[in-house]
């Protein structure tokens, strides 16, 4: 199925993947290279001499049976996922609100009775189960990482474990089968995605529903979202291919929708089969993607347009330097060290990268650069000439608000066009 290769240096072992992750079909094309990437969270302190670190190759590889588009590589997720992982959901206005829609949705599709029980996989801080909660809801987190600390504080039970068998058998045996289990920004992540699928299946009622949400494969697409690409998430993920992977366990899927979040995510309601009536929103959503047509052409299309937007993008950076001119990077997401190091961007060109206060990123490094992250007073105490948004994907959001703070310099916003606003 799959062959291994030991990394040295301390850096874990990655795995590369050689059939399909969700079909096993050997025929895997490669359509787009972002060169070797650092663990997007692995941030050393300042200070710090630089020393090896690892860095993995980001390949996507794209599987024409199942339409599955996928990395070429899992790197050990404790790797990527450790103890001091610094995301955390509940500071992200637009996650808090999508949740809260989340919460309220459920209403209209899951009847919903106070003692059913909701399950988070990968819960973070508990912010989605905390609409649950409040609702009156029983509710249980599963969190690998000591955010679970926090959602503890605010009451919300959570196991510390990754998701697996022995971790529903667990869950299920202590509080019973769950009505509804999420799994929101982490369906993609996890590898041995149809040992995760069964695990599910131990842990949910007959009459349960699983909830998905992940980066959508059309639009990251649409919008050239290349710098969500990273080791994290190991499928991009069309309703196709979903559909594809949950029926291959006897589940269908019952309701689907695009939603905003992350640049574009696509939010997926699957029970078992014939549970519950399928929602038009599912053909209507199969439709557009059928009529898109993505293939290995169009995957190799967007290569192209990928190549394009780095070379414009370093070419004006390049033109702002030349005239002297300042440049802060405004947010340090995920997605913000892919495009820092596949453009090759480092501290000649960038003087900082600027996080709101509190943020557990601060005082350290962008991965695989020199670059500080520091506290975002300093935009308006010694602003740049340009602030590029890395997280240009809420600019419309953020900008207002940086203006509004005193920030009078111009903004960059390097995705899907590189422009100057």
């Amino acid at each position: 199925m799959q062959a291994s290769l030991e990394l040295t240096a301390g850096t874990g072992s990655s795995v590369l993947v050689e059939r399909c992750q969700v079909c096993s079909d050997p025929e895997l094309r490669s359509v787009l290279f972002l060169g070797y990437q650092p663990p997007v969270n692995q941030m050393r302190p300042l200070g710090h001499l630089p020393r090896e670190q690892p860095a993995y190759p980001a390949l996507w590889l794209y599987c024409s049976r199942c339409q599955l588009v996928q990395l070429g590589l899992t790197v050990d997720p404790k790797i990527l996922f450790p103890p001091e992982y610094p995301y955390t959901s509940g500071t992200t206005r637009i996650l808090r609100d999508n949740f809260a829609q989340l919460y309220q949705e459920c209403q209209s599709i899951i009847p919903l009775r106070p003692d059913d029980l909701v399950v988070d996989i990968g819960s973070n801080d508990g912010t989605l189960l905390s609409n649950f909660k409040e609702g009156g809801h029983r509710v249980h987190g599963i969190e690998p990482t000591d955010r679970g600390l926090q959602a503890r504080q605010r009451g919300i039970p959570t196991t510390t474990a990754f998701f697996d068998q022995e971790t529903a058998q667990k869950v299920k045996a202590g509080w019973g089968p769950a009505r509804i289990i999420t799994a929101t920004n982490v369906f993609a992540h996890i590898e041995n995605i149809h040992d995760i699928v069964e695990s599910l299946l131990v842990l949910l009622d007959e009459k349960g529903v699983f909830i998905s949400e992940s980066h959508y494969l059309m639009s990251l697409i649409e919008t050239l979202q290349y710098d969500t690409i990273y080791h994290e998430h190991l499928r991009y993920y069309s309703l196709q291919s979903l559909q594809y992977l949950l029926g291959m366990h006897g589940l269908e899927v019952i309701h689907a929708r695009r939603i905003p979040t992350h640049g574009g995510s696509v939010r997926v309601y699957a029970a078992r089969r014939g549970v519950y009536a399928v929602q038009p929103s599912v053909g209507a959503m199969l439709d557009e993607e059928k009529a898109a047509a993505l293939n290995t052409e169009k995957l190799k299309a967007f290569q192209q347009r990928v190549v394009r937007s780095k070379l414009q993008l370093y070419e004006l950076l390049g033109e702002i330097k030349q005239k002297g001119g300042k440049i802060y990077g405004i947010g340090a997401p995920s997605r913000a060290s892919t495009l820092i190091n596949y453009v090759g961007l480092d501290d000649g060109i960038i003087d900082y990268v600027l996080e709101v206060k509190g943020s557990p990123k601060i005082g350290k490094y962008m991965p695989g650069t020199l670059i500080p992250v520091i506290e975002e007073s300093i935009l308006f105490e010694d602003p740049p000439d340009y602030a590029l948004m890395l997280s240009w994907h809420i600019a419309d959001d953020v900008m207002p608000k940086l203006k509004a703070k005193g920030y009078g310099g111009k903004f960059i916003i390097p995705l899907p066009q590189p422009r100057v606003i």
